[in-house]
């Protein structure tokens, strides 16, 4: 450990209601029948990957191994007037209409269960209270732990299991309520935050750095030529990677360009888009828990320079429950004051341990005939 730092969890169990079940009746309609005839053409049974049980996997091995430095608290339902900032407002009336409902938002298998709507309202208002809590100094940092995700959620519409932009949300809070005039969101989850950047596209208030799998990779946006327009043109930083990529690349990547980035936009605030698809047990990158714990350990260390401290995490992807799970745990440890890791490239540590066993039988004098 080093500086010991106190770091809040904000957390409501009502996250938990969002379960769309893919066998359940849906409502009749053509998107109904589009979505059935893809599921029917798979060879597998589908299941719906964005479910409880991810929150489950955090916060049971939280039990198990808890963070010191580490508190919880709960949550709240966002208002309309503050999704109203970045989604339209016949969008929210049409996702307020399936309130208590199943149905499909959208042909990449987005979709509503009844406690959906509520749950993606405690979502965005949890991000909203993590976002809150380090303004006011309660908090030297902070975690919000919230389902359904939220990046690619985009003004008008569902997508990518994301039903409101839960970080989009809290950036437009801080920039209209809380008096901050610039906002960094640092998006590391291994899709491209399609919806935030639509939703920030030209605000010159709101920098957007998001490194990601590179197209055709889902959702196909994120180029390195997509930079913002208007008065925010330049505000938009997509860096598009190769699949397998690493924690070597990603952390260059984050000193080279994230840093020079946001010491030149000089936030008032850092909000983090944290998915831990990238671990490879997720199987699309290559990112190692160490490497998870270094790139939060470069936002904090921006964060304690340019901008007093103020951090917040908000939760995006992950769907292998153990990186799921293992993940969050690294970023807690390091928020919380642990060293910062230093990662080295994958396989590295076995073969230093295979070296140490086996050299000796190659060094010692040969035995005499």
């Amino acid at each position: 450990m080093t500086e010991r730092r106190d770091v809040t969890v904000f957390y409501d169990e009502r996250v938990l209601n969002h379960a769309p079940d893919v066998n359940a009746a849906f409502l009749p309609g053509r998107l109904d029948k589009r979505v059935r005839a893809i599921l029917a053409g798979l060879n597998v049974q589908w299941k719906y990957p964005e479910h409880p049980g991810r929150i489950h996997a955090i916060l049971d091995l939280l039990k198990r191994e808890p963070v010191e430095g580490v508190r919880f608290e709960p949550g709240k339902v966002a208002t309309r007037e503050q999704l109203a900032r970045v989604h339209t407002t016949s969008y929210l009336d049409d996702v307020f209409s399936l309130r208590n409902k199943n149905a499909w938002l959208d042909v990449d298998t987005t979709a509503v269960s009844p406690g959906s709507i509520e749950a993606a309202e405690v979502a965005a208002g949890t991000a909203i209270a993590a976002v809150e809590a380090v303004i006011s100094g309660s908090t030297q940092s902070a975690f919000a732990l919230v389902r359904p995700p939220g990046h690619h959620a985009e003004p008008v519409r569902a997508r990518g299991f994301c039903l409101l932009n839960n970080v989009a949300v809290a950036a437009a809070h801080a920039l209209a309520e809380l008096g901050c005039e610039r906002v960094l969101i640092v998006d590391w989850d291994v899709h491209h935050g399609n919806g935030t950047q639509d939703i920030f596209w030209a605000d010159p208030h709101v920098m957007l750095f998001d490194i990601h799998r590179a197209s055709p990779f889902y959702p196909g946006s994120g180029n390195l030529q997509e930079v913002g327009a208007g008065m925010g043109e330049g505000a938009t930083v997509n860096v598009p990677m190769p699949g397998g990529s690493g924690d070597v690349a990603y952390l260059r990547a984050f000193n080279e360009i994230l840093v020079p980035a946001a010491e030149y936009f000089k936030p008032d605030l850092i909000l983090v888009s944290a998915g831990f698809d990238v671990h490879w047990y997720d199987l699309a990158m290559n990112v190692s828990f160490e490497g998870c714990a270094a790139m939060t350990g470069v936002v904090q260390s921006l964060a304690d320079r340019l901008c007093e401290g103020r951090l917040a995490f908000v939760l995006e992807g992950g769907y292998n429950t153990e990186s799921l799970a293992h993940g969050v745990r690294s970023v807690l440890e390091v928020l919380a004051g642990r060293e910062v890791p230093e990662p080295k490239e994958c396989g590295m540590d076995a073969v230093e341990e295979a070296i140490a066993f086996h050299l000796s039988a190659f060094t010692e004098d040969p035995a005499d005939d």
